[in-house]
C-alpha cells in the first residue's frame, strides 16, 4: 500500500486496491499500521478535505488538525494518485 507521508504516529496512504469503477481521490488515515477500515477523506477538486467516515475513531480535535495537514499537500496527493491509478475524479 502506497503510504504518502505521516504525520506524527498517522499514516496518510492509498490503499492499493481502490475498486472499479475507480473512486474519487481519496486518503486512508490510520494510527499505526494501515487497514482497510481506516478513516476515508475525500479530497476536493479546490484541494480541500471531506470527512468521509472516521472508522480510526480519530479524536477530532486530532483528525481535524490532520485535516488540514493533507490539505497542504493535497497537489502532492493527487498527482501520486494520478501516477498510482492513472485517472483521477473528485467527489466535489
Amino acid at each position: 500500500m502506497p503510504q504518502l507521508f505521516k504525520i506524527g504516529s498517522y499514516w496518510i496512504y492509498f490503499w492499493s486496491d481502490e475498486g472499479r469503477p475507480l473512486e474519487p481521490v481519496h486518503v486512508h488515515v490510520s494510527e499505526g499500521r494501515p487497514s482497510r477500515n481506516a478513516t476515508k477523506i475525500w479530497i476536493t477538486m479546490s484541494g480541500k478535505c471531506l470527512k468521509c467516515h472516521n472508522k480510526s475513531q480519530i479524536p477530532e480535535n486530532v483528525l481535524k488538525n490532520l485535516l488540514r495537514m493533507i490539505e497542504l499537500r493535497a497537489d502532492y496527493i493527487v498527482q501520486r494518485w494520478q501516477e498510482r491509478f492513472g485517472e483521477v475524479s473528485y467527489y466535489c
